[in-house]
């Protein structure tokens, strides 16, 4: 039997050196009916020029400019014809056999509409990685936290989490999802630009009653941080900003309105400990999210689908408070947790 066609995708931007870095890994999967594919957001770096004479079976695909992570790939994808995408960050480097395992998985259950692979640190591979672990959840204030990493706190693998596992979302930095719900779904929301984009996608297609999971069959070795910094102001002002968002987006209305408020509660406390410590700039970001959060609110719900599944009957919501839980139980690892 042939296998379901799969369509590799990276969205670059002025990443030539890490593409240097880690397409060597990356054109050596192992994977029947398998294309490769840049996108390129109009970068200055040469980019394009070095993909064109060192990558020749690479497909590129360029932008007219930067539209960042979301609206990017949006462009891309529309012009890429696979049965499966994977959606690949520039600083990932992978195993040969890291395609077939995830790809059987989602297979053998239609109501899977995403997936993620075990993601791990490229720098110390024996560790998880920050942006995905071992999948994504939302505690009950939608703040999200992965299996294998609670804020700062990034467990070892120790096969602790090597289970196939329904989760609430798939990381950006390795995202497998069936074109056709890619479609039905409309893809990213390009008005959030970058930061939360795959949780909000997972959660409408959640409340489409489609499933997102993790399938530990494969691993991939992410750096981090590859285009923002992660000590960056404007980084956590699109986290703060995007996490209202996707809330009102997701929500039912009565629920969006009690958590977007207890959200902007906890934001501005973050906000007078940012003034405390002297970190100004990031004061600033938390204040300008909300303004931002603010000014769009009528654009972003006019957004909000026909129906919306009510948040605690998700698979992948932690009933409970995370941040009470890190830092007021002391419960630093997700196995600690009690859903």
């Amino acid at each position: 039997m042939s296998e379901p066609s799969v369509a590799v995708v990276i969205l670059n931007w002025n990443g030539k050196d890490l593409m240097a870095r880690f397409l060597p890994s990356i054109v050596k999967s192992q994977y029947n009916n398998l294309r490769l594919i840049v996108g390129d957001n109009a970068s200055t770096d040469g980019s394009v020029e070095f993909l064109q004479n060192n990558y020749p079976e690479i497909t590129v695909i360029q932008n007219d400019k930067n539209y960042g992570f979301a609206e990017g790939y949006n462009r891309v994808l529309e012009q890429v014809d696979a049965t499966y995408y994977i959606l690949l960050n520039s600083d990932v480097e992978v195993p040969e056999n890291w395609i077939r395992p995830e790809i059987a998985a989602m297979e053998a259950d239609e109501r899977i509409a995403a997936a993620q692979p075990k993601i791990k640190w490229q720098k110390d591979k024996s560790k998880f990685e920050y942006a995905g672990a071992a999948g994504g959840f939302l505690d009950v204030n939608a703040f999200p936290f992965c299996r294998g990493r609670i804020f700062n706190v990034i467990e070892t693998d120790l096969g602790q989490y090597n289970d196939n596992k329904e989760i609430f979302w798939a990381s950006g930095a390795a995202f497998f999802i069936k074109r056709k719900q890619w479609r039905e779904s409309g893809g990213l929301d390009a008005d959030l630009f970058a930061h939360m984009e795959e949780i909000d996608l997972c959660w409408r297609l959640k409340n489409l009653g489609y499933k997102i999971v993790f399938c530990p069959g494969a691993e991939v070795y992410h750096v981090g941080g590859g285009t923002l910094g992660g000590e960056n102001p404007y980084k956590l002002l699109l986290n703060f900003r995007n996490n209202l968002m996707i809330m009102q987006k997701n929500l039912p209305v009565f629920e969006a309105i009690i958590g977007i408020t207890v959200r902007m509660f906890m934001d501005f406390i973050a906000l007078i400990q940012f003034v405390y410590k002297g970190e100004f700039k990031f004061a600033a970001a938390v204040n300008k999210a909300h303004y931002q959060f603010v000014k769009n609110i009528r654009k972003t719900g006019s957004k909000r689908a026909d129906k919306q599944m009510a948040y605690l009957k998700h698979t992948g919501v932690y009933r409970s408070s995370v941040v009470w839980s890190f830092f007021i139980k002391g419960l630093k690892h997700f196995s600690q947790l009690r859903f």
